[in-house]
């Protein structure tokens, strides 16, 4: 199981130019594509005199939903280099736009790959990089008695609490790194008349 990922910590921005020509890509945390065309919808509106906006995506963290797209540009010479600055920094959960005003010149597709490229990695090194740890949600019920026992128990360091209820019985709900899971659970099982439910992975 992945215990981790790799996302961009803001909002950043690149700027670079070549023979007229502007590229002005932008990098953005997401998490759906709902969110992403949102963005794409607000870049189109910022620059409507722009002549392209190129963009590329990657959501899930088994390197299954992503898109790459040129918006116009030849094949290959726009979505895809920007793609790969993802795919280079693995990074998920994250879009890269790259907004165009033609300068007059023609670029040819090394020129178009190249700025598309530093345009992405500029915005990127703005954003910062940052590690999220994967957690696993828990319950756990346990007899009034057992409350002492557990209380000194979630003074782990990366457990966090999320709600309590003692309305019916005693419950605590918890999440935790799915990389500690497991430790957590053995030490949780030593303590007499506690149940964990595990709610779900995310």
């Amino acid at each position: 199981m992945v215990e981790s990922f790799f996302t961009i910590e803001k909002e950043g921005s690149g700027d670079y130019r070549e023979k007229g020509s502007k590229f002005l890509a932008g990098a953005f945390p997401v998490n759906n594509e709902d969110e992403i065309k949102e963005i794409l919808l607000a870049q189109k509106a910022a620059h409507p005199k722009s002549r392209h906006v190129c963009y590329a995506y990657r959501l899930d963290l088994e390197g299954k939903d992503f898109r790459a797209n040129d918006d116009g540009e030849p094949s290959g010479t726009a979505g895809k280099p920007m793609l790969g600055q993802l795919d280079t920094r693995n990074l998920t959960k994250t879009l890269v736009t790259c907004v165009r005003y033609f300068g007059g010149k023609k670029l040819g597709a090394s020129g178009l790959i190249h700025a598309y490229k530093t345009s992405t990695s500029e915005a990127l090194d703005t954003a910062g990089i940052k590690e999220i740890k994967i957690r696993s949600y828990y319950e756990v019920s346990f007899a009034y008695e057992r409350m002492n026992d557990l209380m000194r128990f979630i003074k782990h360091d990366e457990l966090k609490i999320l709600g309590q209820d003692y309305d019916n019985g005693c419950k605590l709900r918890f999440s935790i790194p799915v990389a500690d899971s497991q430790a957590v659970l053995d030490s949780l099982g030593k303590l007499y008349d506690i149940k964990t439910e595990l709610l779900y992975t995310k």
